[in-house]
């Protein structure tokens, strides 16, 4: 015969049950303590510069805006490899979200290069108007590779750092120009130029220019700097050759498991701090220039007319470049951005 169950207990069974809710309702933590999401972010930046500082902002602000329930936690210094390995992990979901230059951000989709063209984006306030209008083509493609973009950062502008004096095009034609492996793109605008290239890792670049195996540079003011490259390259051409971007990745699969409720506050959170790393490194880059020419950098102001004679030379080369070197489609939209903002309209 089944032993049939004591009133008895079922009561304080479902007794046990509803106390266990009140309880819960008190204290959401109880309820939700399994329900916490870590995202694993990998950035190349040390943790003691602007962006360093801003990722663990960004941490605490994800905290704050989630109450607790997503958390983000940072791995700063390059220790998660580099662009490539943070990539790949970034796939397999051993990490969740990563910080990429323009050159990582390629290897997700070659249209982001187009933002580097050499002196095709002319200043911040270009830069802003192009972002405006193409960041949504530019994360579609993004997203369709199964990544969603959080936000951009501007970075500073990459600067011409030379043994001589660079004024126009043709005084940088006579130099050794040092050109990264990890951004082809850029390196074969300048050949077609009629520049010489040598490829040189950021790590060489010393010892390279120490060897008289390169004559110039072209970096951010703030790289030169922290590698004591000025003493050598003691001249820098005061026109911008590209922006240097940064973008905030997270894959599709960590963002699927992010709560909607929480969503929208984590990307202001984030688009906001964005643009404080981008105020920041724009003091910063010009903190440093200013102490670079207190031991010896020599700054040379670039004339109207200087500076139109670089446009003209990468206008005249693109033709070769659009199609196979850069993505046409994407050039002649920021091509027309372009246009448009300099007309005043």
């Amino acid at each position: 015969m089944q032993k049939r169950k004591s009133p008895q207990r079922s009561c304080c069974f479902i007794g046990a049950l509803a106390l266990l809710f009140v309880v819960g309702m008190g204290n959401p933590c109880m309820l939700f303590a399994q329900r916490k999401l870590t995202i694993k972010l990998a950035s190349m930046a040390p943790e003691n510069t602007p962006w360093g500082a801003a990722l663990n902002r960004m941490s605490q602000e994800w905290a704050r805006v989630s109450k607790g329930e997503v958390e983000l936690r940072v791995y700063h210094n390059g220790v998660a490899g580099g662009e490539e390995d943070v990539l790949r992990k970034l796939r397999l979901n051993q990490i969740q979200g990563a910080v990429f230059t323009s050159a990582g951000l390629n290897l997700i989709t070659p249209e982001i290069m187009t933002l580097s063209v050499p002196f095709f984006i002319r200043d911040d306030a270009e830069l802003a108007r192009v972002l405006r209008d193409i960041k949504p083509d530019l994360e579609a493609k993004i997203n369709e590779k199964g990544f969603f973009t959080l936000a951009w950062a501007k970075s500073g502008w990459v600067k011409i750092f030379s043994r001589r004096e660079v004024f126009v095009p043709q005084d940088l034609k006579r130099q050794k120009l040092a050109t990264s492996p990890d951004t082809p793109e850029i390196s074969q605008a300048f050949k077609v130029m009629g520049y010489q290239m040598v490829p040189v890792m950021i790590s060489d670049l010393l010892v390279s220019l120490n060897s008289s195996m390169i004559d110039a540079v072209y970096q951010s003011p703030v790289l030169v700097g922290g590698m004591q490259l000025f003493g050598i390259t003691k001249h820098m051409a005061s026109i911008n050759i590209a922006p240097f971007m940064g973008g905030i990745i997270l894959n599709q699969r960590a963002w699927s498991r992010v709560p909607e409720a929480y969503k929208p506050a984590i990307i202001e959170a984030s688009r906001r701090i964005a643009e404080e790393i981008g105020d920041s490194i724009t003091q910063l880059e010009s903190s440093v220039v200013k102490t670079m020419t207190s031991y010896g950098l020599t700054v040379n102001q670039v004339s109207p007319e200087q500076e139109q004679a670089w446009y003209s030379d990468v206008e005249r080369a693109m033709p070769a470049l659009l199609g196979t070197t850069f993505n046409r489609e994407i050039y002649q939209k920021i091509n027309g951005i372009l246009q448009l903002y300099r007309s005043g309209r």
